[in-house]
């Protein structure tokens, strides 16, 4: 096109300059005159070009418009997921780098959180455009999204001796809040929930490198915005839970791979019909009812002589007339019933089995997965050391010497008797834990726990206990070579005073 409008403009004759005018002013006529065709011929060629656009960028969007998605489901994106993918780009983004500045099994740990974030988005693609499913379809396409967070947590589990291990444990804690695709009718409150459990570890981080490092500080921004980011993006589209299309086809594990990209299988041939059903031992076959019937109403009718067929039983025979048939053992079951277990009877899940641990790793004492040992003893703990207690069951620790903190972390039936800490000591995630404090503590922090008994010293009285989302705390006091107990509040009253809130334990909490 251009060349052709150069063409026309060096083929055109040039105009004839006015007779009355000069030599030389006949020539700057013509040059004017020139230029005036050239602007012209430019004005024309961006009018052109502005058409040439338009065109090309409609039959794009005709393209776009015209394409179709496998299952036929159309491809427009809608708000709730556009949404989501700005949610991608900004606060998983930023999460993932600041997690690569760092490094590490930190960087490790972001790559698969970003998997399921990217996961979760496919499935909320499919929300939007496929009617629900019945719920054990839905099982099977939640299924993947569950193991990868799955997998998220046993990252942490298998990473315990990391130097990132608070970073780790902060994620494992939170991921379950991808899971509030499940929870209705708000699953808002369930991701702050989540977010909140980050948070003990998160602290544990600034606490560490607040004032050495303000990459984990950065880190620590960015995760916690994470959680944040997304309940503000469940208040807007899915205050109520998940709001499936009332359209398009019923949402399939096929068409969730469809939505990932990926070439959709062709659907499994159909199973073969169903046998006859099986006969059991002992399991006589049915007869016809009408004939039964008969015949049980053709015995009743004997009357008195109905008993003559029951055979006598002899004393010797009797198990309460002869001891030597009492040693023989219980009742025989019937035959003609089986007592097979049934397939779909609840199981009682198995978990991989650990070694138990007790060792000093640099400056850690490490106690894990000791189950029913009353006698553990850690004898000559130092001041810069700290001792970490996970998953031990039924069993008692002792520590002797002055040590730096200790943390008890999901255990059931644990006791703990130490002389002295010089920083704190924490309960999480556990269950009936008893506490005896020898010598003296400043701090003792209960968290998420279920029954906590701390006996304190005479030195130790002046210990502040802190609390959060735990019961059945109970503080002794000595008292004349005994102890006196008194629970800790779990129920508070909060009331408005005029100029701030003023919150006080509930009256029915009192001593015992």
């Amino acid at each position: 096109l251009l060349l052709l409008l150069l063409r026309r403009f060096l083929q055109s004759p040039e105009a004839e300059a006015p007779a009355s005018l000069s030599r030389g002013s006949r020539t700057v006529w013509r040059g004017r005159s020139r230029m005036a065709e050239m602007a012209g011929l430019l004005e024309r060629l961006e009018k052109a070009v502005t058409r040439l656009e338009s065109v090309v960028v409609d039959s794009c969007r005709a393209g776009l418009t015209d394409s179709v998605a496998v299952n036929g489901v159309s491809e427009g994106v809608a708000p709730c997921v556009e949404a989501f993918d700005l949610l991608l780009k900004g606060a998983v983004a930023e999460y993932v780098k600041n997690s690569k500045i760092i490094g590490g099994d930190t960087e490790i740990h972001a790559e698969l959180v970003q998997i399921a974030f990217q996961m979760q988005r496919a499935f909320l693609m499919l929300v939007s455009q496929c009617q629900e499913p019945q719920e054990a379809d839905l099982v099977v396409l939640l299924k993947p999204m569950s193991d990868k967070i799955q997998e998220i947590q046993t990252f942490r589990e298998k990473n315990r001796g990391s130097k990132l291990f608070n970073h780790l444990s902060a994620i494992s804690e939170s991921i379950p809040a991808l899971g509030w695709i499940t929870v209705s009718p708000k699953p808002g409150p369930y991701v702050k929930e989540m977010n909140d459990a980050a948070t003990f570890y998160t602290n544990r981080v600034l606490k560490d490198y607040k004032n050495t490092d303000a990459r984990h500080v950065e880190w620590v921004k960015s995760c916690l915005n994470l959680w944040t980011e997304l309940q503000a993006y469940i208040k807007e589209f899915h205050t109520a839970g998940l709001s499936w299309s009332k359209t398009g086809p019923v949402a399939s594990s096929s068409a969730l791979s469809g939505r990932r990209g990926g070439p959709s299988c062709p659907p499994p041939p159909p199973p073969p019909p169903p046998g006859p059903p099986p006969i059991f031992d002992g399991e006589a076959p049915k007869e016809d009812p009408s004939k039964a019937r008969s015949a049980l109403f053709a015995q009743l009718n004997q009357g008195e002589a109905i008993t003559k067929g029951l055979r006598h039983v002899s004393d010797d025979q009797k198990t309460h007339k002869n001891p030597k048939l009492r040693g023989q053992g219980g009742p025989v079951r019937s035959p003609t019933k089986s007592h097979t277990p049934s397939p779909t009877s609840p199981q009682t899940p198995t978990y991989p089995s650990y070694s138990p641990i007790l060792e000093l790793e640099g400056k850690k004492w490490k106690v894990e997965y000791q189950e029913g040992v009353n006698d553990l003893v850690i004898s000559q703990a130092e001041l810069k050391q700290v001792a970490y207690v996970f998953k031990c069951n039924k069993s008692t620790l002792q520590i002797k010497g002055k040590i730096n903190s200790i943390i008890i972390d999901n255990c059931k039936k644990f006791g703990l008797v130490f002389d002295n800490v010089v920083g704190i000591v924490e309960v999480i995630n556990s269950k009936d834990i008893q506490i005896q404090v020898m010598g003296r503590v400043p701090t003792i922090s209960i968290n998420k726990t279920d029954g906590c008994h701390i006996y304190l010293s005479e030195e130790a009285l002046d210990c502040e206990i802190v609390s959060a989302k735990s019961s059945e705390m109970n503080i002794l006091i000595p008292k004349d070579g005994d102890y006196r107990e008194f629970p800790v509040p779990e129920q508070f009253k909060t009331v408005w005073d005029g100029s701030k809130l003023v919150t006080e334990p509930a009256e029915m909490m009192g001593t015992v």
